[in-house]
C-alpha cells in the first residue's frame, strides 16, 4: 500500500519531470530548492546550487541550442524517511541541439525534503545507464552476500 507521503512525493516528482519534459524552465527549476545540489555525469563539477544549475542551462540553451523535447519516468520507487524522500526512476529523455535530436536513457536519484506543505528537490544525481555487461540487482546482492569482493 502507498502512504500518503508517497503519493505527494510522486505527484511532486511527476510535476517536475512533467515541466522538464516541456522545457518549461521556470517550472522546472521551481520544483527545486534554491539551496539545491546536482550531480550530472556530462557535467564535469557538481553544481552546488540552483542558481549555477540554472546558469548552465541557460548556457546550453544558448551556446547549443539546447531543448528538451520529451521525458519519460519508469522503474519509479519512493524511499520515504521522515521529511526526507529519495525518489529514483529511470528516466528517457528527448533533446534537441545544434547536433541533432538525440535520445537518452539514464538513472536518476532526486532526493525530496519537506517544505512547508510541499515536497521540493533538494538534490539530483544522474547516472549513465550501463552500455555493457549490465549486471542486475540480484546479481550485485548475490556477489555482496558470497563476500566475494576484491576491493
Amino acid at each position: 500500500m502507498t502512504s500518503d507521503t508517497e503519493h505527494l512525493v510522486l505527484a511532486a516528482a511527476d510535476a517536475l519531470i512533467d515541466a522538464f519534459g516541456r522545457h518549461d524552465r521556470d517550472a522546472y527549476f521551481a520544483a527545486f530548492a534554491p539551496e539545491a545540489s546536482f550531480v550530472f555525469h556530462h557535467v564535469t563539477e557538481p553544481l552546488p546550487s540552483r542558481a549555477a544549475y540554472e546558469a548552465l542551462w541557460r548556457q546550453w540553451e544558448l551556446e547549443q541550442r539546447f531543448a528538451v523535447l520529451s521525458c519519460e519516468s519508469s522503474d519509479r520507487v519512493v524511499q520515504a524517511i521522515g521529511d526526507v524522500a529519495i525518489f529514483t526512476h529511470t528516466v528517457k529523455t528527448c533533446v534537441s541541439t545544434r547536433a541533432g535530436i538525440d535520445t537518452l536513457m539514464e538513472h536518476e536519484t532526486i532526493v525530496f525534503a519537506r517544505a512547508g506543505n510541499r515536497w521540493l528537490a533538494v538534490h539530483e544525481h544522474l547516472s549513465p545507464m550501463p552500455v555493457s555487461s549490465p549486471v542486475s540487482a540480484a546479481e550485485v546482492q548475490a556477489h555482496a552476500n558470497a563476500g566475494a569482493c576484491s576491493c
